[in-house]
Order: structure tokens, then C-alpha cells, then sequence
């Protein structure tokens, strides 16, 4: 099975540091997207840095971990699953950008599933419910999609 990739861009009208420190918190980020998310471990540089993991559980399914990778403040996110799903090769960016006092986000997503023929599904339900998330969000500080 081929790796996928999501790919979301979303415009904010807020200063990064603002938008950065909501999607950079792990149980903030996941009631924005509809997931509940659960910080297990803090990070080395802190508390959703580089090296946390937080606990995913998405409606009937069985939690999953993911591990921050890469964490710059106020500019990039990364992160994988590293514990209990059935997504193998996902990794996730989330590349932060201030351009005339509004906030760029670039959001790609890599999956692969374990269970054959099922990847797509997965892709499709994943952006979907991140983007509606993420535009829900950005339409409380007032702004829109970007193309």
C-alpha cells in the first residue's frame, strides 16, 4: 500500500505566538479537531515540546500515541504515531508563518495503513475532520480558508 498525504492550508487572523500556542497544546488541539487528546509524557523543553506524547482516542477506537519529533516555537510541529494504531508511516507538519499580521498554517499529513484497502478512508476522514476543525477555529478569530 502507497503512502498518502493530507495536505490543509488555513489562514488566521492572529500573530503566530497566539495560533501557535493553541494547536501546539495537545488537549486544546485534539477539542478542536473533535479528538480527545491527553498528554502522557512531557517534553524535554516543555510541556508539549519536543518529545511529548499524547494519548489519541477517537470515538470507539482504541487510543494511540503520538510523539512530538520536531518542535520549534512558534514555527513547526512534527509528530508520528508511535504506539497502537492501525496508520503506520504517519508523520505530521505543521509549518507556522506570519505574513502581515495574520498566521499561515501549512499542515501536511503522511499515512499509510496496516489494514489493506483502507488507507484512502482513512486519509479522507482525517482531513476532513482536521480541516472543518481547523476552519471552525479560524472563523472565531475572524478570518478564512487559504486556496
Amino acid at each position: 500500500m502507497a503512502i498518502q498525504t493530507i495536505h490543509i492550508a488555513q489562514g488566521f487572523d492572529a500573530p503566530v505566538a497566539e495560533v501557535f500556542s493553541v494547536l501546539s497544546d495537545h488537549e486544546r488541539f485534539g477539542q478542536l479537531i473533535g479528538v480527545t487528546m491527553k498528554r502522557t509524557k512531557e517534553g524535554a523543553d516543555g510541556a508539549n515540546g519536543l518529545g511529548s506524547v499524547r494519548s489519541v482516542h477517537i470515538g470507539p477506537l482504541p487510543s494511540f500515541d503520538e510523539t512530538i519529533t520536531r518542535f520549534e516555537e512558534n514555527a513547526l510541529i512534527e509528530y508520528k504515531i508511535t504506539r497502537g494504531s492501525p496508520i503506520k508511516n504517519h508523520v505530521g507538519t505543521l509549518r507556522f508563518a506570519e505574513r502581515d499580521g495574520r498566521t499561515h498554517l501549512d499542515y501536511t499529513i503522511e499515512l499509510e495503513s496496516k489494514i489493506p484497502f483502507t488507507t484512502g478512508v482513512i486519509k479522507t476522514a482525517l482531513a476532513s475532520g482536521i480541516s472543518k476543525g481547523l476552519r471552525r477555529y479560524s472563523q472565531t478569530l475572524g478570518s478564512a480558508s487559504l486556496s
